[in-house]
């Protein structure tokens, strides 16, 4: 098996649109949630939203590129630029040995919604020539291929909220076999829109709270639903032997992988959660896991009712009881929001980080914790301590699950 690791990262987010500006919200507990500017809230019972701030998508794309794509691609393409630049692996290899794997759950609905309102106010005729292209949840890996010559399999990932996470770890095998020697990977979302906000709304997912203090609230007793949260990140993922040869700077190596289905139902999870236990172990025997050892376990954490107290149980069944409650584990949500396929991406920015700075996020505005959430949520202020083995939890609509784990690389 060959051994992979993490060469540059990138970000688009609602709480800093680089690496170092997202990592400093994070561990510094600063949130990016408020109210929703995109559409006119009047009428929703939600109006805060996690939105991307101060985006220029001209920065990474030229004026046409830019009209002919969705912002879920444009998010992607700009995390995807930044983790390219870092890396610096692009020019080292073939391109037939550079593959994309890159995760969106919805895709272009924004421009779903766009050109819908104009087929209704204006006729047929009107709609855009580039409707298709702009909506399909390919494009942004698509689009991240081209502008890097990457001539190896381009696979959109699409498993709602574990797409960024299944991404990520379809693109460790895909190294780790052979069939890529580098892989640009990550996803991306743009759904704040008024039909996804509302669907949201009308499945009672979505926080109704108007306090961006107290709207996502991952772990709290208080918790009433996700907020919704938007935009992108990347990881360059390369062959060890190949980075180490060029002299690469190194995150961490991705050292093991876990996939599973609930098989149960399109939203809710399996009440025993065994699926969602069996994908963390996969990832922690991949990995080589030993007792004893510190973890860190980015949550899925999505502040609903149901997804924390189950995802608590889910842990204590992966780890044992005893494991689970000396682990580390927290949700970066509180601050992000959820930012559906991209979630997965952004966490896995944010594991790499912590293990390279020895510093733990926190979960923010846990003040009430819920007495069927009983392990240590890193609560309200950051945590300086270092980690042996850090993981990345993705739960998604239609029972995906999801966990990837990264370690620093030695020898």
């Amino acid at each position: 098996m060959r051994r992979v690791v993490v060469t540059g990262l990138g970000v688009i987010s609602p709480v800093g649109n680089t690496v170092e500006a997202c990592w400093n919200s994070l561990k510094s507990g600063v949130h990016g949630i408020g109210p929703i500017t995109l559409f006119d809230t009047t009428d929703y019972k939600t109006k805060i939203a996690a939105e991307v701030k101060d985006f220029d998508p001209r920065a990474y794309m030229d004026k046409t590129e830019v009209l002919r794509s969705d912002a879920f691609s444009q998010y992607g393409v700009a995390a995807a630029c930044q983790a390219v630049e870092e890396s610096g692996v692009i020019g080292t290899l073939p391109p037939e040995r550079v593959a994309v794997y890159f995760g969106s759950g919805i895709g272009g609905i924004r421009t779903f919604t766009e050109e819908h309102n104009k087929l209704l106010a204006r006729g047929p005729k009107r709609v855009s020539p580039y409707f298709i292209p702009m909506l399909i949840a390919n494009m942004a890996a698509g689009m991240i291929a081209i502008r890097f010559n990457c001539r190896g399999a381009a696979m959109p990932s699409v498993t709602a909220c574990a797409s960024g996470t299944n991404a990520i770890g379809e693109a460790m095998r895909a190294i780790r076999h052979g069939y890529a020697d580098a892989v640009i990977t990550g996803g991306s979302e743009a759904a704040i829109t008024e039909c996804g906000v509302a669907g949201f709304i009308n499945m009672q997912a979505l926080s109704t709270s108007e306090d961006p203090n107290a709207a996502c609230l991952p772990f709290d007793k208080r918790r009433g639903g996700f907020v919704i949260g938007e935009g992108g990140a990347a990881l360059v993922l390369e062959e060890y032997e190949h980075a180490v040869k060029r002299g690469a700077k190194i995150y961490g190596e991705v050292c093991g992988y876990g996939a599973t289905c609930d098989a149960f139902h399109i939203t809710a999870p399996r009440p025993d959660g065994s699926a969602g236990a069996r994908a963390i172990q996969l990832a922690l025997q991949e990995a080589g896991h030993q007792a004893g050892e510190r973890v860190y376990i980015n949550a899925h954490g999505t502040g609903t009712p149901m997804n924390d107290s189950l995802e608590t149980q889910v842990v204590k069944l992966a780890l044992g009881e005893e494991e689970a409650k000396k682990a580390y584990m927290s949700s970066t949500k509180s601050m992000t929001g959820h930012m559906l396929g991209a979630a997965g991406a952004i966490e896995a920015l944010a594991c790499l980080k912590a293990l390279n700075e020895g510093v733990l996020p926190p979960t923010i505005n846990l003040l009430d914790p819920d007495p069927a959430c009983d392990l240590n949520y890193v609560p309200n202020q950051a945590i300086h301590t270092e980690v042996d083995l850090v993981l990345s939890n993705s739960l998604g609509f239609g029972g995906h699950n999801a966990c990837i784990a990264f370690r620093k690389v030695t020898r």
